[in-house]
């Protein structure tokens, strides 16, 4: 065997092979059949030295740059959905890859030791439409169990495939490869066994990467197993599971995901083992498409085309768990990236196939292979991006300035953290209507007098108002306009009847035309936008100086594509003014509307073009409630990681090893601690992800042992061994104690006062 020490050389080399096999260190393919019980005694074939190995070069020190040039690009077209090009990757009788259909995935929650149930559900699973289901792989008696469980599915007339989940035991991997069709592995633990955080230091790369030989040997019988049976592997990757030496090396950061995956990835490479797809999930939306896109841009730059399975770890449930893998997995998919989807939730897994499956029909949907959609993306007048996917920084619109002569404070019309205005009507400042509606739209009342609180919406739209003879409406309104409420009405309706110190709305057009004089009353100028206005048109917003721009692209042209080229205009023109989205929808599905609002606002949001929301119900259907879609515009807000305005948790979908009631625990915790905006809560199962979850969370609850709960704070565990009925109690004894509790407000019932 050659020993190549120079990374340079090793480099070439590795580019001129990019898209061939790489013959070295290929084990006898000798096919083995599904079996129902699995022998240990299965012999390894001894690993090579890791300087035999062709490791990609390095990014640290400048090689990867110097010999394949920098990071290009990260998706086939910026301006046309296109999906990535990638190799077929085959698992049983499915195909990933860019060639065949998003693949829908999901993942048991039962004890996979229990052989029926684990069964049943797959077999529920499959019949709900899913295409793969994982389930985990402790050790050896769940190994046993998986072989009977394919076994059991075969004889019932099912060949969905099944995925073991593997952490920690590279033996006990290589044991249940003979049985089921696709191994996952987390290069954070595989090989680095239980997590710690332990801090290593590496005085220098060569340091680092003198480690890699037991990474080596961890992997290399399990890819030879692999390829000897045609078996496939996911190179899974998780933010809260990175380890030990690579949070010391890379931190914890996208980088260190990506280098920590491509390390795996050069293992299965050196063996001419290319049946593999990667992930990188993070409970994070933002670090989770960060990595994505930063992966993809690497594997363009290397010439690899291995699929990509995306997902959000640890969503949560409901509209919120939804919200925020709409918000991660719709963005990669508008980019054309992405091959296989899972939506983690904290539900049963039947559940998790409605949105599973609707971010992907949204994604094909979107693709420029349809006439509709590429007509629409060709529709957007021309422009440069120049966004930047290996950083973020977040676009800060202007906030209100009070000025001289203001009869009323319009400082809280934005909020710096993201804005939530709401549209509401008329009818709904009656007297018999309006407390309601200022409960509607978060505020507190005295004496029922409004008043704002840490959710309410910032400002309100109304296309109509209540006439200046209605004096009771017209009460009600002044009152929220003094608590700093932004009223936007537009200028038409304020020229018929002045609404005084209302934010005037006009479209572009008019406030060019007239010079962005407003009507009489009128506090502020906000602009409509419809993303297909001529450059030097959108120039001109500096000089006028809205307070905000609606931005709500026209019918015909792609939403995401022309709400960029506005953000790319301002950009260069270094126009400050605030961008609220303008979302209108007909639907009158909840969960249909988180999709939604993920998918389309999610997208822009995450490349932090965007400074707010307002979602306006259309058409025949029945209409939410102003409440519900306040909670659903923070709740964008918060999973975008703009504006936090309540407790933020990070909840495991429940599998196999989860020990204790996941769902219900859950629920207990949230209704215990759900009044406590700016805190992070992560709820994990087992002991997986749990330690490193919490770097991301203030506070974590963790199974360690049945019936046994661990607390952390941040990612130290501070209280060991509660048992679970007095865990939830010990969590917010241990908030307390760290000064993070507040006691809920009480909710106190109060006689309406007439407006």
């Amino acid at each position: 065997m050659v020993n190549f020490s120079s990374g340079a050389l090793s480099a070439l080399i590795l580019s001129s092979i990019s898209g061939q096999g790489v013959d070295a260190f290929t084990g006898l393919k000798t096919p083995a059949p599904h079996a129902s019980l699995l022998s240990m005694s299965t012999t390894e074939s001894a690993a090579p030295s890791a300087s035999d190995v062709l490791w990609t070069p390095s990014w640290k020190s400048g090689a990867r740059d110097e010999l394949f040039g920098p990071i290009d690009k990260y998706c086939e077209d910026l301006h046309l959905v296109t999906r990535r090009k990638t190799r077929t990757v085959t698992c049983g009788p499915i195909s990933f890859g860019s060639d065949h259909p998003i693949v829908r995935q999901t993942m048991a929650t039962t004890d996979t030791a229990d052989v029926d149930a684990t069964i049943e559900q797959v077999m529920r699973c499959a019949d709900k439409g899913f295409d793969l289901v994982r389930i985990t792989v402790q050790g050896r008696r769940e190994a046993n169990a998986a072989a009977k469980i394919r076994e059991g599915l075969f004889k019932k007339g099912y060949d969905i495939p099944l995925c073991a989940d593997m952490h920690f035991q590279p033996k006990v991997a290589l044991l249940v490869a003979d049985a089921l069709e696709k191994i996952r592995i987390n290069p954070g633990n595989f090989a680095d066994g239980r997590k710690d955080f332990e801090e290593k230091i590496y005085e220098t790369e060569e340091d680092y990467v003198s480690e890699r030989q037991y990474l080596l040997e961890a992997m290399y019988p399990l890819v030879e197993k692999c390829k000897e049976l045609d078996r496939c592997m996911r190179i899974g990757t998780n933010h809260g599971s990175l380890s030990s030496r690579v949070l010391s090396f890379y931190g914890d950061t996208p980088r260190g995901m990506v280098e920590s995956a491509i390390e795996f990835a050069d293992i299965c490479r050196s063996q001419d083992f290319h049946n593999f797809v990667f992930s990188m999930k993070a409970s994070n939306p933002l670090v989770m498409v960060q990595s994505y896109r930063l992966l993809a841009a690497e594997m363009y730059r290397l010439g690899w085309d291995y699929p990509l399975h995306l997902g959000v770890t640890e969503a949560g449930e409901g509209e919120d768990g939804r919200m925020k893998s709409a918000i991660g997995i719709g963005t990669l998919l508008a980019d054309g990236l992405g091959d296989t989807v899972r939506v983690s939730l904290t539900e049963d897994p039947e559940f998790e196939y409605e949105p599973c499956n609707r971010l992907a029909e949204i994604a094909e949907s979107r693709l420029a292979i349809n006439p509709d959609a590429r007509a629409r993306q060709e529709a957007v007048k021309p422009y440069k991006d120049t966004r930047i996917i290996t950083s973020f920084a977040r676009r800060a619109g202007q906030l209100p300035e009070q000025r001289e002569g203001d009869a009323v404070d319009v400082r809280g019309f934005l909020h710096r953290d993201g804005s939530v205005i709401s549209a509401v009507t008329p009818e709904m400042f009656s007297t018999e209507n309006v407390q309601y509606l200022y409960q509607e739209l978060g505020c507190k009342t005295a004496v029922g007098m409004p008043f704002k609180d840490i959710a309410t919406s910032d400002s309100i739209y109304m296309s109509t108002i209540p006439p200046s003879t209605d004096t009771s409406a017209r009460t009600a309104i002044r009152r929220l306009i003094e608590v700093s409420m932004g009223v936007i009405v537009p200028a038409e309706e304020l020229e018929k009847d002045p609404l005084p110190n209302a934010v005037a709305l006009m479209t572009l057009e008019d406030a060019i035309s007239k010079d962005g004089k407003l009507p009489e009353g009128a506090v502020r100028l906000a602009i409509s936008l419809d993303g297909d206005e001529e450059e030097e048109s959108l120039k001109k917003v500096k000089e006028l100086n809205p307070v905000l721009c609606l931005l709500k692209p026209k019918e015909g042209i792609s939403h995401l594509h022309a709400s960029r080229r506005v953000f790319e205009i301002f950009k260069a023109n270094d126009i400050e003014s605030s961008v609220i989205h303008h979302y209108t929808t007909e639907t009158d599905d909840s969960n249909e509307l988180a999709l939604q609002m993920g998918t389309k606002v999610g997208s822009l949001l995450t490349d932090g073009n965007g400074d707010g929301i307002m979602v306006e119900q259309v058409g025949a259907k029945q209409h939410f409630s102003v409440d519900f879609v306040r909670k659903s515009s923070f709740g964008l807000l918060q999973g975008s990681r703009m504006r936090n305005t309540k407790t933020e948790f990070v909840s495991c979908p429940s599998c196999g090893r989860t020990l204790f009631d996941l769902q219900e625990t859950t629920a207990s915790i949230q209704e215990a601690t759900g009044h406590l905006p700016g805190v992070t809560i992560a709820v994990m199962g087992c002991i997986v992800n749990g330690p490193g979850e919490m770097a991301d969370a203030d506070f974590g609850y963790v199974g360690t042992l049945p019936g046994k709960v661990d607390l952390y704070y941040g990612k130290e565990v501070v209280r060991k061994g509660i048992p679970n009925d007095e865990a939830v109690d010990a969590l917010v004894d241990l908030i307390k104690d760290y000064g993070m509790w507040k006691d809920k407000e009480e909710v106190e019932e109060e006689d309406a006062v007439a407006a």
